[in-house]
């Protein structure tokens, strides 16, 4: 009898034990599965919108979001982002009524920012993109976009981006001639950036250009709200 009520309480204290031991494998595995989702989660960036008058034009951005979350590669270098927003161009002046013609080269673009009139007014916009660089107002009043390289895009596409420390580069979601006064208007939804190459932190911020080419030249640019890559 004796025996008997000890064998039952060594099975009993050997259930608990492996109770126990569930519950910590299972606790464990639960916390494994949250780091791993913590650690890939998105986040989700609003930005605010702009307004830019000028004489001639007028620029605003509107719904201009963006989701940040880690590279595929994993590497500690690399990050994506997708980015959202709808420009809009009110043009009151009327543009010389010229054809596009060839782009020039980089280093021979009238203005900054990315813009070319090639023979015709336009209306462009994208991102400016930079790695442990401050990229805010007063960087770019002092011409920093002067000294950029450009990196090509397209609306519904994505670019991929190789920046190291201190560089800065255009990406180019979109753009529209301008052969007549109107309302021109440029949206884009989850446009992917992918930054490889930058170790350090990152940083983007829109930018529209309208240049009307004519009697009344003008040349209007809205930047966006500078935020974090990571």
């Amino acid at each position: 009898m004796k025996a008997n009520v000890l064998d039952s309480a060594h099975s009993a204290a050997l259930r608990h034990i492996r109770r126990r031991r569930g519950i910590a494998v299972a606790f464990a595995v639960s916390a494994s599965l949250a780091g791993t989702v913590t650690a890939h989660a998105d986040t989700f960036v609003p930005l605010p919108e702009g307004r830019e008058v000028a004489p001639g034009a007028s620029i605003s951005r509107t719904a201009e979001h963006a989701v940040v979350s880690p590279s595929m590669a994993a590497n500690g270098a690399g990050r994506v982002v997708w980015v959202s927003g709808t420009v809009t161009a009110d043009v009151v002046h009327t543009p010389t009524a010229e054809g596009p013609g060839p782009y020039s080269s980089p280093e021979n673009w009238p203005g900054t920012n990315n813009s070319s009139t090639h023979g015709a007014s336009q209306v462009n916009t994208g991102y400016i993109v930079g790695c442990q660089v401050s990229i805010g107002d007063n960087a770019v009043t002092a011409g920093l976009s002067g000294n950029v390289s450009t990196s090509g895009g397209g609306l519904g596409g994505s670019a991929g981006i190789q920046l190291g420390p201190g560089e800065v580069k255009f990406v180019q979601v979109g753009f529209k001639d301008i052969f007549q006064p109107g309302v021109y208007t440029i949206g884009y939804r989850d446009f992917e950036m992918e930054i490889q190459g930058c170790g350090g932190y990152a940083q983007a911020r829109a930018y529209t250009v309208v240049e009307i080419i004519g009697e009344h030249y003008s040349k209007t640019t809205l930047y966006g709200a500078p935020f974090s890559i990571g």
